[in-house]
């Protein structure tokens, strides 16, 4: 099960005094990244969470990024350098020596909301049953000022195969082990640009059409009616592409809609109230 979080204060978050919190890994891979690592590793460490391991990854920087690294060296859980081979190598290096129990990455340019590991330790913690969470996608300028929040997240399966709900808010996205386990363990390294720690404008079309052929591959592993449903509803979006006018009446009535459209598999909220956590479908 997958689920938004709505955003909330450490005082509301956090359990008992005495309750476990789990191990949460953290891993940061950075590639010449001596503008923003420093607030990012300050995001992390100053949270104080009481079972946290944050492993970072240099993946072949030139800059000044080793350096950085080394001063807080004494705070983080591991950290080691390796040739240049790409974020999701990078992660997966990283991911390969952790042990926490929830796992998630925050890139060198990610910042983490103050005591947001205590916001995630507390819902898995609270809700067994629920194996990923994403949070409140969240906009921070060059200064780290918020400058944006924008609503809850609604995921689903379907929806990712049709076409919409294609972003995923990585640095608010967690998961359990066993779920990353089952997915194998590891992030393809196949699409490297997808990867990258910077996207531009440049490169921001072939991202958009590699992530199109990812969907469009999984649609093919389906069986029955429902492949077939997915595969036309995709062949009439690219079929409008090619017509501006057009494509922006198919994406307003069609792919907008599905992202508010209710239904069985619409991912469920979560929200704290009396008694703690709990699922708002």
């Amino acid at each position: 099960m997958s689920a938004g979080v709505e955003t909330l204060s450490r005082k509301q978050a956090v359990p008992s005094p005495t309750a476990q919190w789990p191990r949460i890994t953290v891993v940061t891979a950075v590639y010449n990244g001596e503008e923003y690592l420093e607030a990012t590793m300050r995001s992390v460490l100053d949270q104080e969470y009481p079972n946290l391991e944050y492993i970072v990854v240099d993946d072949g920087s030139t800059d000044g990024t080793a350096e950085i690294i080394r001063k807080h060296e004494r705070e983080v859980s591991c950290w080691f350098r390796q040739a240049n081979q790409g974020l999701y190598a990078a992660l997966n290096a990283g991911f390969a020596r952790s042990t926490g129990e929830i796992m998630g990455w925050l890139n060198a340019s990610d910042l983490l909301q103050v005591n947001g590991l205590f916001t995630v330790g507390s819902v898995f913690a609270g809700l067994r049953e629920v194996e990923w969470i994403t949070g409140r996608p969240t906009k921070i300028s060059a200064t780290g000022m918020t400058v944006d929040v924008l609503p809850v997240p609604r995921w689903s399966r379907g929806r990712f195969l049709a076409g919409a709900n294609k972003y995923i808010q990585q640095e608010s996205t967690f998961w359990r082990r066993s779920l990353w386990e089952r997915a194998g363990g590891r992030l393809s390294t196949e699409f490297r640009a997808e990867g990258d720690f910077e996207l531009s404008s440049s490169n921001m079309e072939r991202y958009n059409r590699n992530c199109d052929e990812i969907a469009a591959h999984e649609v093919e592993s389906l069986d029955g009616g429902r492949r077939a449903a997915l595969k036309a509803f995709r062949w009439i979006s690219e079929a409008v592409k090619p017509v501006p006018k057009v494509r922006g009446l198919w994406y307003r009535l069609a792919i907008r809609s599905l992202y508010g459209m209710r239904g069985p598999d619409w991912s469920p909220v979560i929200e704290y109230g009396e008694g703690g956590w709990r699922l708002q479908r």
